[in-house]
């Protein structure tokens, strides 16, 4: 498999690189493993300290490493630089809080003294994708570094460069040789680090297929995984909602980073005492956003991050609208690469889009749309939102808008989802457990309970 850097917004490949190859990995797991030996037994002071040094170089450097992630996968530069700061907070977070994290736990027992102690398990590989190349990299390797363990990175292959660079700012704040490693292979090299008995727990963001596979592979060894799968976030407004706020919000959710986000909201499903205003309110919005050249701060909408991820949602747009869905603006790629200049009309642009009137059947019914389109939906009341809102076989995040307190709990309460965001913008946050459930995946990263994906959770009874 070609690892290689792809320009998107012109469709030029401007870097390749090699694969490892067999003994290279095992070279690579073996230094993890002496890394691990000694790193185990440092300080988590030291640990905080390595840390804050980590935030600080992503702090000075956010223009450049932004640059080289709109580069490799087309994110509008001002998102890019807001990742890398986001990646600061999460060190940040783990160095000044991890240590009481991962501190004893009493518990009173027959014993003399009992407790639960934390210690870490050993090597844990990540899996990573390209959409946000830098912020899945580090809300996995900050607390999972910060507990002790040590870290093999295989990211996507079509962001090298960005996976390179995150190894080298962990060596350049001071941490030990080989506790932070980038792998550069393919997804089928996988297997061969998985199923190495040095390497303890595995964690992956990426479709479903990627998690399944990876998830069969590590419980043929007994290992623990954490999966972090693909979104059809629902986004329900009722008819009390603040309607200018959630209108505005859902442009934000819809189109961050370039739509192509796991819990970017999908599908609007709309109370039809709103449903018109909403609609010509989200309309508006989509045909004032700018497409183009993400490495230009004015740019709202970038390419999408390769071609086959723009055939495919074309595809899928193509299909709801021959049986019989409504397109409200966008939907065609080819008016839309003759308004831009000569220079970007080799990328990977989609146009913003709504899609309305959406009958039973379509695409639209199960698929994650992984690009600039929104799905909206009518529905009566309350049990139709909800019933809607949980017809897929994903759970990860959900958005409602509502003023109402009853309508509030019952939302709360009903929505299929690892997260439910009230009057708000569904979002990853070191401060809370972020993760889905049904087939986006299991487990959590992020909060107290990322910190303790990968610990040996150990039982100590003194008599």
């Amino acid at each position: 498999m070609a690892i290689a850097t792809t320009n998107p917004t012109n469709g030029k490949c401007l870097k390749t690189f090699d694969s490892l190859s067999s003994a290279a990995i095992a070279d690579r797991i073996d230094r993890a493993q002496t890394a691990f030996a000694q790193y185990r037994h440092t300080s988590f002071q030291q640990r905080a300290t390595w840390l804050q040094f980590v935030a600080d170089i992503l702090e000075n450097n956010k223009q450049a490493y932004g640059a080289i992630m709109t580069q490799e996968m087309g994110k509008p530069i001002k998102s890019a630089i807001a990742e890398v700061s986001k990646c600061a907070w999460v060190c940040r977070f783990y160095a000044e809080q991890g240590a009481e994290f991962l501190k004893d736990v009493p518990a009173i027992t027959d014993a003399s003294q009992s407790f639960v102690r934390y210690q870490p398990l050993g090597i844990v590989l990540a899996v990573m994708p390209w959409n946000f190349p830098f912020w899945q990299v580090f809300r996995f390797a900050a607390p999972t570094l910060m507990a002790g363990n040590v870290a093999l990175l295989k990211h996507a292959s079509n962001v090298p460069q960005s996976a390179l660079l995150i190894e080298e700012i962990f060596r350049k704040a001071g941490l030990p040789a080989d506790v932070f490693q980038t792998l550069l292979i393919g997804a089928d090299a996988v297997a061969e680090v998985v199923t190495d008995d040095r390497v303890k727990a595995a964690t992956l963001t990426g479709s479903e297929p990627a998690g399944a596979a990876l998830a069969a592979l590590a419980g043929k060894q007994i290992k623990p995984t954490v999966l972090e799968l693909g979104g059809t976030d629902p986004f329900v407004v009722m008819p009390s909602a603040n309607l200018d706020e959630a209108i505005a919000t859902a442009v934000t959710a819809r189109m961050l980073n370039n739509g192509q986000s796991c819990i970017a909201a999908k599908r609007f499903i709309l109370h039809e005492a709103i449903a018109d205003e909403f609609l010509q309110g989200l309309t508006a919005k989509f045909q004032a956003l700018k497409v183009g050249d993400p490495t230009l701060i004015d740019t709202d909408v970038g390419p999408l991050a390769t071609p086959g991820i723009r055939d495919e949602l074309a595809a899928q747009v193509d299909t709801c609208r021959e049986q019989g869905a409504k397109v409200l603006v966008g939907g065609d790629v080819a008016a839309l690469t003759a308004t831009l200049p000569p220079a970007l009309q080799a990328g990977y642009f989609y146009p913003p889009t709504i899609l309305a009137d959406i009958p039973p059947g379509t695409p639209a019914d199960q698929e994650e749309f992984f690009g600039p389109v929104a799905l909206t939906f009518r529905v009566p009341d309350i049990n139709a939102a909800i019933a809607l809102a949980n017809s897929t076989p994903l759970g990860l995040g959900a958005s409602a808008w509502t003023q109402d307190a009853d309508e509030c709990d019952r939302l709360v309460d009903e929505l299929e989802a690892g997260a439910v965001f009230i009057n708000g913008l569904v979002k990853s946050d070191p401060r809370l457990p972020f993760g889905g459930i049904k087939r986006s995946g299991y487990g959590r990263e992020l909060g107290r309970e990322g910190i303790l994906a990968f610990v040996n959770q150990k039982t100590v009874w003194i008599k």
